[in-house]
């Protein structure tokens, strides 16, 4: 394949709510495609299932996306999500990581919160629906309940609540912010969250933040102070961007074909798996995930040298036949649902159970308090968000 043949990555798709079409060519004929970057780089594009799975499972394949020789993901040099703040871990280090961070970020916890998530998603779609149709759902209700929620988790302020959707936006920039924009937000957000450890530990409260000090204190430094800040500003960009994305597109994907929420207002039931299965057949689910190899490995029958780098596209894989029988249909009773929507293996994401409590949570409150809300505008007319690595739409106006 001459350099003038190796696509750009990533693609562009035909609709917001469509997967690109090189998805299904690729699976069949293709499953490790060689793709260019936006930084120019190259890299390698897995789409299959069972291939994704593997790699994202695999310890060979780190994140360590900062090493000499890897695919600079973005147009940017630094400061980007896939930067080496904390993701270039040992092994271990992000095992000892993992423990800590998820004995804080429990199951438990997350139940916990399911009333208050619930409180503030009725406040936010009755302040909506007295504001009128048509309006947009996404800067409604799908961006500021996941801010809430993971400010209520971290013990932010709420007046601080703003400043963080452009902290994050910067954090995710593949084109839509310069270099230098992007540096001065990142010294602003870490400034931020200096300052906000020193008072969470001067005056611990009921709060993540607060419960990592006291497990740092307690640890030798197993912890460290950096990685802290570094937690924290994960689990603000991804416990917010993502989820807030993903309200806004299972929204639209529900209401795209109106027989799908009659179905959701009739049978409860069906929240549950609509969620994952809205989750599996996200066909914008933003870059996918890329992975570094640290030395040979075989994927696919195929041999890939040390030093690649390979993006897994999740999305791709949710929509492969081999695994889903009718993949390309959206059933809301799908089950089992074993979809890759939230990755694999050790580094899936730490905040699911809290991304699925905030999806299910905000679905039955808008069935609830909306029975009859519909897409203003035909789906076709739905326009995504461009220049980030997570994927989303720009609006989702509907009426009621």
């Amino acid at each position: 394949m001459t350099a003038e043949q190796v696509p750009h990555y990533p693609f562009p798709s035909p609709a917001a709510l469509e997967p690109p079409q090189e998805w299904a060519g690729l699976r069949d004929g293709c499953p490790i495609a060689p793709i260019r970057l936006a930084s120019g780089d190259r890299a390698l594009l897995l789409t299959r299932y069972d291939d994704v799975k593997q790699v994202l499972s695999d310890p060979r394949f780190t994140r360590q996306l900062d090493a000499p020789g890897a695919a600079r993901v973005t147009a940017n040099e630094s400061g980007g999500v896939f930067g080496s703040g904390g993701s270039s871990m040992s092994g271990e280090e992000h095992r000892a990581w993992r423990q800590l961070v998820g004995k804080a970020f429990t199951a438990k916890r997350v139940m916990a919160m399911q009333p208050r998530i619930e409180a503030m998603a009725v406040e936010l779609v009755e302040r909506m629906a007295a504001e009128g149709a048509p309006a947009d759902l996404v800067g409604a209700v799908g961006f500021p309940l996941p801010v809430r929620a993971i400010c209520d988790l971290l013990g932010v302020p709420g007046s601080d609540r703003e400043k963080f959707a452009y902290w994050s936006d910067t954090m995710l920039s593949m084109t839509r912010f310069g270099q230098e924009e992007i540096d001065a937000a990142q010294a602003e957000f870490d400034g931020y969250l200096v300052a906000l450890v020193a008072a969470k530990r001067a005056e611990p409260g009921d709060d993540l933040i607060s419960e990592l000090l006291a497990m740092v204190a307690g640890l030798d430094g197993r912890l460290t102070e950096q990685l802290m800040l570094g937690t924290a500003k994960g689990l603000l960009v991804a416990g917010h961007e993502t989820t807030a994305n993903m309200i806004g597109k299972m929204v639209a994907m529900l209401l795209a074909d109106r027989t799908r929420w009659e179905a959701l207002l009739a049978d409860r039931t069906l929240v549950r798996p609509a969620v994952e299965e809205a989750l599996r057949f996200d066909a914008n689910p933003g870059f996918g995930m890329p992975r570094y190899l640290s030395e040979e490995v075989e994927v696919a029958g195929e041999r890939l040298p040390g030093g690649t780098t390979v993006i897994c596209s999740m999305a791709s894989a949710n929509r492969d036949e081999r695994q889903f029988e009718g993949a390309g249909e959206l059933r809301l009773d799908r089950s089992p649902n074993p979809h890759v929507a939230f990755g694999a293996g050790p580094h899936s994401c730490i905040g699911q159970a809290l991304a699925r409590t905030e999806l299910q949570t905000v679905l039955k409150v808008l069935l609830d308090r909306l029975p009859a809300l519909e897409l203003a505008v035909p789906a076709g007319e739905l326009r995504r968000r461009e220049g980030l690595i997570v994927g989303g739409l720009e609006r989702v106006p509907v009426r009621w």
